[in-house]
């Protein structure tokens, strides 16, 4: 049986560590059988930027400024620790204070999905227990990649349905090859669908084909397919998608809510020319300019971008003026 998200949080851990002790009767290719959590996912979630002082620290006052400024608008709830949030640069202790931190600012009618997803599944089961306690709702798992000629469709859903079957969180599967070079294989997808504490994909490939695939495939399963990015977030409401974790909701939050309520009510040409508008700022804080982008684009919407960790570089001016004339161009600025 999977475990109540509503646990008291002195019991999530023990709990959690009696059910991964446990024999198992579905470790594997098999599916297992039992109650599904009901989650809803429909909705833009920002995956937080993490942001750091001058000295490289995470600056938790700057968080909860960007925090009470992201309250008046319209998210379903907001994503921390993923790719954008500098996950591989923090430290363990500061990745649970990041979601302590959010987790007290956050309205408890928004979720909060946490990235956990580490290279070994023992790792990725502690750490997400550890998420649980923090304050998470649910657990945002990254395919592992470090040995990425080895992870077979088998070898990852063994991987995810171990840490789905010991998790007090329900998790939502993250493929995002242009930072893992490792593409969640479709059929591992479709398998993983039918874990009863598996509730969704963050797909950041922008196969749309793929995506309408799984959305096609699942339709029995209480499965959700979020959009990766602003990209190409109309084409996949057009084919089915439930939300959005989009890079640029850090900067563009209300027009990224707009559009998610264009597609919802059926106005699919206003949705395309909002979506138009959208496209060159996205590739710019994403493929072309990165998280520096992001964080630069960040201060000129009134919210705290500042530095990353090194070894990521700031913009060079040349570069922080080619992004402010993209978004110029398009409108926004």
């Amino acid at each position: 049986m999977v475990l109540s998200t509503h646990l008291t949080s002195p019991l999530r851990p023990i709990l959690a560590a009696l059910r991964w002790a446990a024999p198992r009767q579905h470790r594997g290719l098999s599916t297992p059988s039992g109650p599904r959590h009901t989650i809803d996912l429909g909705g833009i979630f920002p995956p937080l930027a993490t942001p750091f002082s001058p000295t490289q620290e995470v600056d938790y006052a700057q968080l909860e400024g960007n925090l009470r400024r992201y309250a008046s608008i319209p998210f379903r709830g907001l994503v921390v620790l993923g790719s954008n949030g500098e996950y591989p640069y923090l430290a363990p202790r500061e990745r649970l204070d990041v979601v302590s931190c959010v987790r007290r600012a956050l309205p408890r009618d928004r979720l909060l999905l946490a990235g956990s997803g580490c290279e070994s599944t023992h790792a990725t089961i502690e750490l997400t227990v550890s998420m649980a306690e923090a304050g998470a709702d649910v657990a945002l798992v990254v395919t592992p990649c470090y040995y990425r000629g080895a992870m077979t469709s088998t070898a990852l859903v063994q991987h995810y349905t171990e840490v789905a079957d010991a998790s007090p969180l329900p998790v939502v599967l993250y493929s995002v090859p242009a930072n893992t070079g490792l593409d969640l294989p479709l059929e591992a997808v479709l398998t993983l669908a039918r874990h009863p504490n598996i509730v969704g994909i963050k797909d950041s490939g922008g196969d749309i084909t793929r995506m309408g695939l799984m959305v096609h495939k699942t339709r029995q399963e209480d499965f959700q397919v979020l959009a990766g990015s602003a990209g190409f977030l109309m084409a996949s409401y057009a084919l089915g998608a439930s939300g959005g974790v989009c890079a640029l909701a850090n900067v563009l939050g209300a027009p990224l809510c707009q559009l998610d309520r264009l597609c919802r009510e059926g106005h699919w040409q206003e949705a395309r020319d909002l979506q138009y508008r959208l496209i060159e700022p996205n590739a710019a804080v994403t493929r072309r300019f990165g998280i520096p982008g992001l964080k630069k684009a960040m201060e000129w919407f009134g919210y705290y971008g500042g530095p990353c960790r090194a070894p990521l570089a700031p913009l060079s001016p040349p570069q922080a003026e080619e992004l402010r004339g993209i978004f110029s161009a398009n409108g926004w600025l």
